[in-house]
């Protein structure tokens, strides 16, 4: 039996595809759920037809969205007290219906390695991991995900990694390490990038943020300068900036509100099934999430990553340019965007067939 250990409205959009294609083989994969994020759930969990969790490691009615660090702890407490007290139960379903126990974690979430940990030690089970082996190369950024993968890392039993440079990265790691030669997210792109767009008032062209990330946002100095250059551009074509309400928060709390008018526009984060229409509209992006650069560098749309650090690569160089967190560095991209425009890799990898494929090869599926 194979069990997904998730937490995070991102893990459940990039696992979806190799989920229905474990289902499509016959066999019934379960979805544990540790609730990093909990208020978007059920509208992704419908987008991309995923079931409700067999589980929650958080008690769905005591579950609430982790928007800090000091969170972290108590969150972490509750997810291993629940693994740990239904250990039997939860052995018992992974190996069900007769063939080996696999756990499944991805990406750099703190459910990676705290899944791996209960997947490996409390169930006594395999561990696979979907998106392994991205590296920056600092503990310190990004923090904590760096060191979230380097844990995940040391327990996985089978690397499931997106192009030759993580499979590099895994050269010394133990178990087996599967090139997908793409992210799962591509797989995930083409069931909603179609869907038609639903933005009252959308300017014809458009540049789009997202900034949420904590080495940004708790920076005031850099939060307030990114800001500030984005509302300089928006003069000259509209930004739409996706704010959560983390974010928004912080935007009030540094006294920024005045930034946003008709043409440096904020508005809450939307679903996953509008949102990636809305990035494919884009003239360009703006953030600090990995996901979305990968997302951007698939579908060769010119995109700005504004951290000092990534441990992704798709698109670096080309369509996609790191910012090093250095307002200079932004305003370079915006004055140069329209030459940055690559080709779309939508229709070139299939990494969900690979990783099911691989599976079946090994007995789980």
């Amino acid at each position: 039996m194979i069990s997904f250990i998730v937490g995070t409205t991102a893990e459940l959009i990039k696992i979806a595809p190799v989920f229905h294609r474990i289902a499509e083989r016959g066999a019934t994969p379960k979805l544990w759920f540790t609730a990093q994020h909990v208020d978007e759930v059920a509208d992704v969990l419908a987008d991309l037809r995923l079931p409700e969790p067999d589980l929650w490691f958080v008690p769905r009615a005591q579950a609430h969205n982790l928007e800090s660090p000091a969170q972290v702890p108590g969150w972490a407490a509750q997810v291993m007290r629940t693994a740990w007290s239904r250990r039997a139960e939860l052995r018992a379903r992974l190996t069900e219906d007769g063939r080996p126990p696999l756990v499944l974690v991805h990406g750099d979430t703190f459910t990676t390695p705290y899944g791996a940990l209960i997947g490996k030690k409390i169930l006594k089970a395999r561990v696979g991991h979907i998106e392994a082996g991205t590296r920056s190369g600092s503990i310190l950024s990004p923090l904590p995900e760096e060191l979230n993968r380097k844990i995940a890392g040391k327990l996985v039993d089978i690397h499931f990694s997106p192009s030759e440079r993580e499979v590099h990265n895994l050269r010394n790691a133990r178990g087996v390490v599967v090139n997908t030669e793409a992210n799962t997210a591509i797989d995930s792109m083409r069931q909603v990038i179609d869907q038609p767009l639903d933005v009252p008032g959308l300017p014809e062209k458009f540049g789009l943020a997202t900034l949420h990330r904590f080495e940004l946002v708790s920076r005031a100095d850099k939060y307030r300068e990114v800001l500030e250059i984005l509302r300089e551009q928006s003069r000259e074509m509209p930004i739409l900036y996706l704010a959560g309400a983390p974010e928004r928060e912080k935007i009030r709390a540094l006294g920024l509100d005045n930034l946003f008018d008709d043409k440096f526009i904020a508005q809450p984060k939307m679903r996953y099934l509008k949102f990636l229409p809305l990035v494919a509209r884009a003239e360009y992006v703006v953030t600090d999430s990995g996901g979305l650069q990968e997302e951007c560098g698939y579908l060769g749309l010119p995109c700005a990553v504004h951290r000092a650090r990534t441990e992704r690569h798709v698109g670096i160089g080309e369509n996609v340019m790191l910012t090093e967190m250095r307002g200079d560095l932004l305003r370079e991209f915006l004055a140069t965007y329209q030459n940055r425009r690559g080709e779309s890799w939508m229709d070139k990898y299939h990494p969900s067939d690979i990783v099911v494929n691989s599976l079946a090869q090994l007995g789980y599926c």
